[in-house]
């Protein structure tokens, strides 16, 4: 297992390049196997978790190759609806290859699908989508097996889910007649995989919206997309900014799809500027004064990413006062607390979904761990304003979700070493 090795309060600057969004690209590749022709989709972040859902769908018979954040796929050889069990349990997000295999093949078998243990984050949701599609589905041990064409219908969600809407919406676009997705998630990932889509042949309007709507089409083509810049790793980059009293250009960034991160970073006192340079935008932080607490509770989008709750958490340790944070999205996300204790970070945890932080705390060097991607991202910065040196073990785990980043972070200084 590798480690990351921090020496902390060192002076950044500088410009630290944002990479395409995982949560885009995990959907984007499963979508292009129900395509009759090849498919090119740039920008995508050389991460864990991606050369995993690469490796599942080289397992059902795809030509598929990734180098310089291209990835390139030719879904015509493809033989099979039954991805390789054991990598799928490496990886939560291969629940959204389901719907492309139902649309594709009229049936899959699939295993309970592994990831980070941050909450029980069942298939149910999926389920229950599915079944409004009409598909029939037994369960062996872990293993699922469907039958059955999605046929077009009025579908309900149980909840607001992410890879549930996405699924539901690849499984519509090849039945013939109009599906509607109600209670549709509308995170810009949704937008994303709904142009791709819509590139490749499809019908769909209402994307980013709470309601989906989906006219089924005969057959899709490939075609080449660009991802679209990753959120979270622009709002990690940012918060390391933010915490270290750092002048630090990071981009591109989307900034709408962080508005409400922004007016937290207002309120606490935070100081930045919006630089736009051609089409894109890129964040620079600025120098301020002493941070103060604010609290945030994380909701979908638009509201507080639950993927930054963490990183967020570690830098209230560096604000004035007390900090509330309500995780209203998964009970699991508050591993990394234990870890900011070693580091004497002051956080008292009030129930499975609240804590506090009550700063500002000088933070001292230690050896802790990465128990998820986020967690690890929220050690990171801990790390980088504690003094002395700090050893993060379980270094893959961040690894799943930010591309190089000891190579981005040394680049603005930070003084990091990966330790294999």
């Amino acid at each position: 297992m590798a480690k990351f090795r921090i020496i902390g309060r060192k002076k950044l600057s500088g410009n630290i390049a944002v990479s395409g969004a995982k949560n885009a690209a995990l959907k984007l590749i499963p979508a292009a196997i129900m395509a009759d022709s090849p498919s090119e989709i740039s920008n995508v972040p050389d991460i864990i978790d991606i050369r995993k859902m690469i490796e599942i769908i080289r397992s059902i018979g795809a030509e598929i190759s990734f180098e310089n954040n291209i990835v390139k796929i030719d879904p015509r050889s493809i033989n099979s609806s039954n991805p390789d069990k054991h990598l799928v349990k490496k990886l939560r997000g291969s629940v959204v290859l389901i719907g492309p295999l139902l649309a594709k093949f009229g049936k899959a078998t699939f295993s309970q699908p592994g990831g980070c243990l941050i909450g029980a984050r069942a298939i149910d949701d999926h389920l229950d989508v599915l079944k409004q599609f009409g598909i029939k589905y037994s369960v062996k041990g872990e293993d699922y097996t469907f039958k059955g064409k999605p046929k077009a219908a009025h579908i309900v969600l149980p909840k607001m889910s992410v890879t549930a809407t996405e699924n539901a919406m690849m499984a519509a676009v090849l039945s013939p007649g109009k599906t509607i997705i109600d209670l549709a998630a509308a995170e810009p990932e949704i937008p994303d995989l709904a142009k791709y889509l819509n590139k490749m042949g499809a019908k769909i309007t209402g994307a980013g919206t709470h309601r989906i709507e989906v006219e089924g089409v005969s057959k899709l083509k490939g075609c080449k997309h660009e991802t679209i810049t990753d959120r979270v790793v622009a709002g990690t980059f940012i918060l390391i900014g933010v915490a270290n009293n750092a002048e630090i250009t990071v981009g591109p960034v989307i900034v709408d799809h962080l508005s409400i991160v922004f007016k937290k970073l207002e309120e606490i006192g935070a100081k930045y500027t919006i630089i736009e340079r051609g089409n894109q935008q890129y964040v620079k932080t600025l120098k301020h004064g002493e941070l103060k607490a604010t609290s945030i509770d994380t909701r979908p989008y638009p509201g507080f990413p639950t993927d930054l709750q963490s990183p967020f958490g570690a830098l209230m340790t560096q604000a004035n006062g007390v900090t509330e944070i309500f995780e209203t999205m998964f009970e699991g996300r508050f591993a990394y607390l234990e870890q900011l204790r070693i580091l004497r970070a002051n956080v008292e945890v009030e129930n499975p979904h609240t804590f506090k932080v009550s700063g500002a705390t000088k933070l001292k060097g230690a050896v802790i761990s990465s128990k998820d991607i986020r967690g690890g991202a929220a050690v990171i910065l801990a790390a980088t304003v504690a003094d002395g040196e700090t050893i993060i073990e379980d270094a893959e785990m961040i690894d799943r979700g930010y591309e190089k980043i000891d190579e981005k972070l040394r680049g603005i200084g930070v003084d990091i070493e990966r330790i294999d």
